[in-house]
């Protein structure tokens, strides 16, 4: 037996009060009616015992009284296992489209193919909304949906090259990554909101911007982000090519020696401080992969999480058995009367003379 609201109970102490109260009120009315004179105020009293029916009207209000306070404190017997209204999960995909994301360390290259475990991710996330942003020094965003066939086509046909700045601005794409989330409708007033995720994949230059500072505001909005690192820390040339996809070589910087991509331990420690600012995770790709696999693993666990959220247990409510007697008790109670109608007929003794025929 459980209450849903216990307190109430206290209200059981004001019934003695209630019973104290009533006791009084029949002894004030027990010596007025002394005061006046039993034998004068004979004629006008009811018949029958006015005093216990009092007494049963005042019992029946007690009880009445005490059956609504306990229904009123939500007694709860039984339970049953009930699943909420599911939630669901909207995601941002941050792929970094930089020109560094070219390079080879990956095959055939680390864009191509966090593109194609991208597409794997995406069959195993049904009911869920997903925005892409794709960004190297600008961002272009891709709003949220739950058409992934209009999602892939958007990656498949986006590359390094259409994106008019270059560099890395993982601040500014995960500023675009809030911007997606406030734009998009998450239900009516009594629905629950959506569990919020951005899976931010990139190479980790960052080229200008404070990334935790944005990752912080995410976090208060209860957006999780988890990074996924991808590159070497020896450093990985990047290819260059034509309009026409001509492999034109390997970039160099102004004296003609190579420029590498690498994932250095610094910033590493910028990505794992943008993952663990928002309770999300830094996952290092790792053995030419870029580190989906893990991903896909993180995601099915937060999809379970947020099943296991749903299935709650649920007491049952029993007031209903204590309200109904309550309010048949008050019912009762006001339809006793105060005793039986009609007058009490004093017996007069017959006089001498009526005796003598």
């Amino acid at each position: 037996m459980t209450w849903h609201n216990p307190d109430a109970l206290w209200m059981l102490l004001l019934l003695p009060l209630a019973i104290g109260l009533l006791v009084w009120q029949w002894r004030q009315r027990r010596a007025a009616l002394t005061r006046f004179g039993a034998g004068t105020a004979a004629p006008l009293m009811l018949v029958g015992r006015p005093g216990r029916w009092r007494a049963a009207r005042a019992l029946l209000w007690v009880l009445a009284a005490g059956l609504l306070v306990v229904a009123a404190a939500g007694p709860q017997y039984g339970s049953r296992t009930t699943m909420l209204r599911s939630r669901g999960i909207d995601m941002v995909i941050a792929l970094d489209f930089s020109k560094s994301m070219l390079a080879r360390d990956v095959r055939p290259n680390r864009i191509d193919r966090a593109k194609a475990e991208l597409g794997r991710l995406l069959a195993e996330m049904d009911g869920t909304r997903v925005g892409v942003v794709a960004f190297a020094g600008e961002t272009i965003e891709f709003p949220m949906t739950v058409d992934f066939a209009a999602v892939r086509l958007f990656l498949r046909d986006l590359g390094p090259y259409d994106l008019p700045v270059g560099g890395t601005a993982i601040g500014r794409a995960l500023t675009a990554a809030q911007d997606l989330f406030e734009r998009t409708h998450t239900g009516g007033r009594n629905e629950p909101a959506p569990s919020r995720v951005v899976i931010l994949i990139t190479d980790g230059e960052d080229h200008e911007g404070d990334p935790v500072e944005v990752a912080t505001r995410l976090a208060d909005q209860g957006t999780r982000v988890y990074v996924v690192g991808i590159g070497s820390e020896a450093g990985e040339p990047i290819p260059t090519y034509a309009r026409d996809g001509t492999w034109t070589g390997y970039l160099r910087d102004e004296s003609g020696e190579l420029v590498l991509s690498a994932l250095t331990p610094e910033n590493e420690g910028t990505l794992s401080r943008v993952a663990e600012a928002t309770g999300g995770r830094y996952i290092r790709a790792e053995g030419g992969t870029v580190g989906i696999d893990e991903l896909r693993s993180e995601m099915g666990r937060m999809r379970q999480q947020e099943r296991d959220s749903r299935r709650v247990t649920v007491h049952e409510d029993r007031y209903a058995l204590l309200l109904f007697p309550g309010f048949l008790l008050l019912l009762l109670e006001t339809l006793l009367p105060q005793a039986w109608l009609g007058r009490r007929r004093r017996k007069r003794k017959p006089t001498p003379n009526e005796g003598v025929a």
